[in-house]
């Protein structure tokens, strides 16, 4: 049975890993087995805190930094892991912008869907042609409660999240049957930098807590299960899923 969660011998990319969501998520890849391959904006070669969690569990690290902003930078990284084997893709990188709808600045709406939707296509294309060729590999993407609701302030956001859904289903529908599984996690609200501003306005933390049934906002590490179990043997037969990691959110 413990076979099922073993990712020995593989190789995790994971992108937004130096904090947050994306930093528990290369811990709980390496605790199960995998060298990580963490990516971040300000990723540092050495040094980070990624790279000595990682290394404490007695796996490899390498750091490479990449703005997801640059549609050339991650063209280039996209060359770079074309090189190397890679058997895990966690797309996490991300960022918010928050302006009511009808004033929303193009450059802001521009900026969240090339981070948020553009580039996680541009870098999973080229890191999954790798998979293809093996018949093996496992691509998680981190979708939102807003891939399925709309969100208030945050349309850019929103359209993207929803499109990290659609974009699931869409690689799943095409991948799965040359073995190449193609999931979405979908956080609820996690205490991270990018809910900061949510857990300051005590009217709007109030509001979402009550309808929380868990009682509180997520921790980063709740998403430590759900990332190994849809980068593992264990969920092999699964593809095309947005996995809801909300306490309760969406069933309310």
């Amino acid at each position: 049975m413990s076979d099922l969660f073993d990712l020995t011998g593989t190789t995790a990319v994971v992108t937004g890993a130096r904090r947050g969501i994306g930093y528990a998520m290369a811990v709980a890849l390496a605790g199960a087995g995998a060298d990580i391959i963490g990516v971040s904006a300000s990723q540092p070669a050495s040094g980070s805190d990624i790279e000595h969690a990682v290394t404490a569990t007695g796996r490899r690290f390498e750091g490479i930094a990449c703005d997801f902003a640059d549609v050339d930078a991650v063209d280039a990284l996209g060359r770079t892991l074309a090189e190397r084997r890679v058997d895990i893709l966690v797309n996490n990188a991300g960022t918010i912008e928050r302006a009511p709808a009808a004033e929303h600045p193009q450059e802001l709406w521009d900026r969240v869907i090339q981070i948020n939707l553009s580039s996680q296509f541009r870098l999973t294309q080229a890191v999954a042609r790798q998979m293809l060729e093996r018949r093996r590999g496992k691509v998680i993407f981190t979708a939102s409660l807003l891939s399925f609701q709309g969100g208030i302030n945050v349309p850019g956001y929103a359209a993207a999240k929803s499109g990290i859904a659609g974009l699931t289903k869409a690689l799943s529908n095409e991948w799965s049957s040359h073995g190449v599984n193609v999931n979405a996690i979908a956080p609820g609200y996690i205490a991270t930098d990018n809910t900061e501003a949510l857990r300051a306005d005590i009217d709007r933390s109030r509001s979402i807590l009550e309808r929380i049934p868990a009682g509180r906002w997520g921790e980063a590490s709740d998403l430590a299960g759900a990332t190994v179990f849809l980068a593992a043997p264990a969920s092999d037969y699964v593809s095309g899923i947005a996995l809801p990691v909300d306490g309760g959110w969406l069933g309310r």
